[in-house]
């Protein structure tokens, strides 16, 4: 990297804005995309919104952007009240899921292209240009023309381009899911390196929970318009504050119990429950969310559970195991320990003494 480019670094992380969402609200027609949405995304931090199609993810993305006002509700970045200033007067940077490279401009051309609409000087904005294609590692790649670029590289010229007018807000809208899976982990991992480097707040759309997970500082996960939980990956995972989260972020099993006493057995075991348990009479079925690396599962003749199936991961099998009533459970066990079961062998299945999260029973 450059001297000029590590100023500009260092210039970036002092200017990094803070973006605040209350209180959104957007219907299209009788859709409700947000559902009154309260988030703040601190300076510096790349923040991930994450959820299925239709959650509202990109609608709220498209307003930080300035393509898309609220009904209601207000956008601001660094306090300053945004909700109504055009797309083009907003201090934002953007990279598509298309790329949206001049299919009949040069890659430094294309990086390059906002600062000519600009005014900036040509020796200038070519300059800037030569360093930003060099900051995402294309430097020998300014005369080539898009078609002569692989997809990955498009998406750094995209990238380049966004930083090109040194914004204080980054948005990146689903930018990897056109790649292939190699491509795709490389170019994520440079992301986030250079969204470290330059000290931008970073607001990135995902329906991919790797990519989430990996990338970013703090995860927002969104249901139907509304923020279900927004906390960094490890909690996430770890500590879901709803049934909703757990079983979108990671792998998770429900395994029938029944609360008695302010506890739920399960497997034969009482477990404490989890923060609150559901609303639901003393002995009712509940479901139990339980992990794959958290099920214990030891080989029994005894046992009245079964092996169905495996599958290698590596250092990791998971092995899929039927209950009596039918219930279909997942484990992470140590290769090595997952060898001796095999389909069909009788098991017992258990987890650790302590607390489980609980959910009112699926229909």
């Amino acid at each position: 990297m450059t001297v000029t480019t590590l100023q500009k670094t260092s210039e970036k992380a002092e200017k990094a804005a803070t973006v605040e969402f209350r209180g959104l609200r957007r219907e299209f027609g009788s859709t409700v995309a947000l559902d009154g949405l309260d988030l703040t995304v601190q300076p510096g931090e790349l923040l991930a919104l994450l959820g299925p199609s239709g959650c509202g993810k990109t609608t709220a993305l498209r307003m930080l952007a300035g393509f898309e006002h609220p009904d209601s509700g207000e956008v601001l970045v660094d306090g300053e009240d945004v909700t109504r200033v055009p797309a083009h007067r907003r201090d934002a940077g953007m990279v598509f899921q298309s790329y949206s490279l001049f299919p009949h401009l040069s890659a430094l051309d294309n990086v390059a292209f906002g600062l000519r609409m600009r005014k900036v000087r040509t020796s200038e904005r070519r300059s800037r240009a030569a360093e930003l294609l060099d900051l995402v590692g294309l430097a020998d790649k300014g005369e080539n023309f898009p078609h002569q670029l692989s997809g990955g590289q498009q998406q750094r010229v995209a990238l380049a381009r966004a930083l090109a007018l040194r914004p204080r807000v980054l948005l990146l809208d689903e930018p990897l899911s056109a790649l292939d899976a190699k491509v795709r982990l490389s170019l994520r991992e440079e992301i986030r390196r250079l969204q470290q480097e330059l000290g931008i707040t970073t607001l990135f759309v995902t329906h991919d929970q790797e990519e989430a997970l990996s990338m970013a500082d703090r995860v927002a996960v969104m249901r139907a318009g509304q923020l279900e939980q927004c906390a960094t990956p490890a909690e996430l995972y770890g500590r879901p504050a709803t049934p909703f989260v757990a079983e979108f972020v990671g792998t998770m099993s429900r395994i029938p119990g029944h609360l008695v006493g302010g506890l739920v057995e399960l497997l034969g075991q009482r477990l404490p429950v989890d923060g609150e348990a559901p609303v639901v009479a003393e002995g009712d079925v509940v479901d139990v969310l339980v992990r794959p690396e958290a099920v214990q599962v030891r080989a029994d003749d005894a046992g009245d559970a079964q092996v169905v199936a495996t599958a290698f991961l590596g250092a990791a099998t998971r092995v899929t195991v039927r209950l009596a009533d039918a219930t279909e459970v997942k484990a992470d066990l140590p290769t090595h320990e997952a060898a001796e079961l095999a389909s069909g062998a009788a098991v017992t299945v258990s987890l650790p003494e302590r607390p489980v999260l609980v959910a009112a029973r699926a229909n």
